[in-house]
């Protein structure tokens, strides 16, 4: 790597944080193995008071690897999972690694179309799938077995047992966890039969495949970045050594962002694991569940997006409740507001900090110094073994003068191998010599610190997910009597965006607003529905005819 002159956020760095990490050899599932030889007696799950050690995890594990393997699961094979937080998750998670195989992550809230086009796309025949989606699954693309997880039996005998009293609101609870899944072999049944995958089983090396995340990259089409076990095994250890301050064996992480996102994935699936962290899993972010577990058993590292920091802070400062338990907490996938981070930190005392990251880098690659030497409002500086370069968004080659805006360049061991099967797109994006590009306007100070100041992709992030723009416009443009459509992301005041397009409709046709964004909802997920629909005469167009979407957004922001 380079000198510090030529690295001057080293400079910037918390006490003990190393330039480099050192290069390793294994694979994520040596992760595993580790922590359970480490923290064997340790709790490595818990969800809602049910517990799992790393021993016993490290055993399911390859239980269900021996499960998959009969299923006719090898290496190289992909296998999709498409699952909420549940340990049901992490157990498939390494079990599919275990086998050599590759992690296809899907969001379990996608409707039966997209799910259906990245399922084709990869070409997974065996599915791992919550048991209230198995249908959306079943008989999608070259899927040939189905495996269903009814999440009610992770849960303690206890609350398993109140879900079953003959009470509307335990009939209720029981069906937002669970439904009948035709079609499908149980998770349960199956791992119940199945015989430990043997220890001398080949394992997987750094090199090979471990995930394919989808994602829209900065084209805006759905398509699998390719993750090495090298890329995310060392974006965990760049993670660990960005926090010294972290005990091995004694932190408890709460898995409050979704699994089968890649900051949650890595935050939580893979960093939590490397540091023998007890990692407590919420199948969605519900504020009470939340606080309930921090009574139960507090929280020391929080990873989440701004507005789970908001709304905890707020209830925990309204209703007395302690959160000083968490020392360190790292937010990412949106702007993080300075004025959150004060309230969070007022509260509890820790920090707060803002990091920067994408699919196509596992995803971490900046963040800002977990010290008195962050600066809110910038997103960081450069991880360990982590270069960027800010150039001329038209000629990459050529570097930005110090303190011009340009565009992000990003080379490091965390950067993706390239989309799957899509040579064309890779080419695009990855540059001689490792640089990435990023999509993504920023300027530099002379300490390293980066702020982004717009962006060229025209990615819409909601939540922190992401939504593109051109499959919300698909959607809209199926609807009868709407001819063209726009989708922008605006902001809103909590910080973030909201997905709200412009719609032009066939002459003389009508259109209510509502009912278009409820027709919409039979095509995308709920965070990709537009917040707002707004009908105009026309859409901004370049001399090709390409619909300017930045004006769109401009005209919509003037007329609030």
């Amino acid at each position: 790597m380079d000198s510090t002159a030529q690295r001057p956020w080293i400079r910037s760095y918390a006490p003990g944080v190393p330039a480099d990490v050192p290069e390793s050899t294994d694979s994520l599932v040596d992760l595993l193995s580790a922590a359970a030889r480490r923290f064997g007696s340790r709790v490595a799950l818990d969800f809602f008071g049910a517990t799992t050690s790393y021993a016993e995890l490290d055993a399911e594990v390859a239980r269900a690897a021996g499960a998959l393997h009969r299923l006719g699961v090898s290496r190289g094979d992909r296998v999709a999972l498409v699952l909420p937080n549940c340990p049901q998750h992490v157990v498939a998670f390494y079990a599919v690694l275990r086998l050599g195989a590759v992690v296809v992550e899907h969001n379990p809230l996608y409707t039966a179309q997209e799910l259906a086009q990245q399922l084709t796309d990869h070409g997974a025949r065996v599915a791992v799938v919550w048991d209230k989606v198995a249908p959306l699954v079943v008989g999608r693309g070259a899927v040939e077995t189905v495996v269903a997880v009814d999440l009610t039996r992770a849960l303690p005998p206890l609350k398993r047992l109140a879900l079953r009293l003959p009470l509307g609101k335990a009939r209720a609870a029981r069906a937002a966890m669970t439904a009948p899944a035709p079609g499908t072999l149980a998770w349960s049944r199956l791992l119940a039969a199945a015989t430990p995958l043997p220890a001398d089983h080949p394992a997987p090396g750094a090199a090979d495949t471990a995930l394919l995340q989808y994602t829209g990259g900065t084209t805006g089409t759905p398509k699998g970045a390719i993750l090495t076990h090298h890329n995310l095994r060392v974006n965990a250890a760049q993670g660990r050594a960005w926090v010294p301050g972290l005990r091995d064996g004694e932190e408890t992480v709460y898995a409050v962002l979704p699994l089968f996102h890649a900051y949650g994935l890595t935050l939580c699936l893979t960093f939590a694991v490397s540091i023998g962290a007890t990692l407590v899993l919420f199948p969605r972010f519900d504020l009470e569940q939340v606080l309930d577990a921090a009574r139960r058993r507090p929280p020391t590292f929080l990873p989440a997006v701004p507005p789970i920091y908001e709304r905890l802070a707020g209830a925990a400062r309204d209703r007395g409740i302690d959160l000083t338990s968490v020392r360190y907490a790292i937010s990412g996938a949106m702007a993080l507001p300075p004025a959150t981070v004060q309230l969070w930190e007022s509260v509890t005392g820790g920090l707060l900090v803002e990091g920067y990251g994408m699919t196509e880098t596992s995803p971490i690659t900046l963040g800002n110094p977990v010290s008195p030497a962050r600066r809110p409002g910038t997103v960081g500086v450069p991880f360990p073994s982590t270069d960027i370069r800010i150039v001329d968004p038209e000629d990459p080659s050529r570097d930005r003068a110090p303190g011009e805006a340009g565009e992000l360049l990003v080379r490091g061991p965390q950067v993706f191998a390239g989309y799957w099967h899509r040579p064309e797109e890779t080419a695009k994006v990855l540059l001689p010599e490792g640089w990435l590009r990023t999509g993504d306007i920023v300027t530099m100070d002379p300490d390293g610190f980066v702020t982004v100041v717009d962006r060229i992709k025209e990615l819409i992030i909601t939540g922190g997910f992401n939504v593109y723009p051109s499959e919300v416009e698909e959607a809209l443009r199926r609807l009868p009597g709407v001819r063209d459509a726009a989708a922008v992301g605006m902001p809103v005041a909590q910080g973030g965006e909201e997905v709200v397009a412009a719609v032009v409709l066939e002459p003389d046709a009508s259109a209510d607003p509502e009912a278009l964004r409820s027709a919409c909802r039979e095509h995308l997920a709920g965070y990709k529905v537009p917040r707002r629909v707004v009908v105009v005469e026309d859409l901004p167009r370049s001399q090709i005819g390409k619909v300017l979407r930045r004006e769109v957004r401009d005209t919509l922001l003037a007329d609030r």
